[in-house]
């Protein structure tokens, strides 16, 4: 059980329980950047040499078809952008951890690892963790898994090392509503370091 003293340190080295949206920027300017990539710029210099040949179609097409993809790569990067909002807006607001043996009701900006989260039905998992008590609890996790159904979790230890996110049973994420029961749970990730969060690094970050 953590102390408030010891929190603050922890907030200090792994920073606020969020998910990191980066810089936003302007229509203009992610349009712009549609043009950076190298096989677009051989493009363009190939336009230009058609034009000056005299081969002015050629020239026109691929300059429609540049002019296409930077439109297409804008218009993904904006759906990129909202799904990455939809995750934040599933995050919890609030957490209920034990701090100084104190219950106590707090920001989950303000969670770290090594807090003691409690859990109870209508919740939404405020970070990732170990269950260290298990009283019925079922939690749904189609965000992250696709599994529609409630699953229902144990304190058990398991005994492999390496499963598959849906057959961790012993462990809740950030962004998982509590559909029924309660636990008491020790926070291993915050932050960009949970499940929700490699998956709003992996759409912040994703190439063509």
């Amino acid at each position: 059980m953590l102390t408030n003293e010891q929190a603050k340190e922890s907030l200090k080295k792994y920073g606020p329980n969020e998910l990191e949206e980066g810089k936003k920027k302007s229509v203009f300017q992610i349009f712009l950047e549609q043009f950076k990539d190298f096989l677009v710029i051989i493009l363009i210099i190939s336009a230009v040499i058609s034009g000056f040949l005299g081969d002015v179609e050629s020239a026109i097409v691929i300059f429609v078809v540049i002019t296409m993809n930077a439109i297409l790569g804008t218009v993904q990067h904006f759906k990129a952008q909202k799904s990455l909002e939809s995750l934040k807006a599933m995050s919890a607001p609030h957490a209920r951890v034990l701090r100084d043996g104190e219950k106590l009701e707090i920001s989950a900006l303000s969670l770290v690892p090594g807090d003691i989260l409690l859990l109870e039905a209508g919740d939404i998992a405020a970070a990732d963790g170990r269950i260290l008590e298990n009283y019925s609890l079922q939690v749904n996790e189609s965000a992250l898994t696709g599994e529609s159904e409630n699953i229902n979790k144990t304190d058990r230890p398991l005994d492999a090392e390496e499963l598959p996110l849906g057959d961790r049973l012993n462990m809740v994420y950030s962004g998982s509503p509590v559909a029924y029961g309660r636990a008491v749970v020790l926070v291993t990730a915050t932050g960009m370091d949970t499940e929700m969060g490699k998956i709003a690094h992996l759409m912040a970050s994703a190439q063509e």
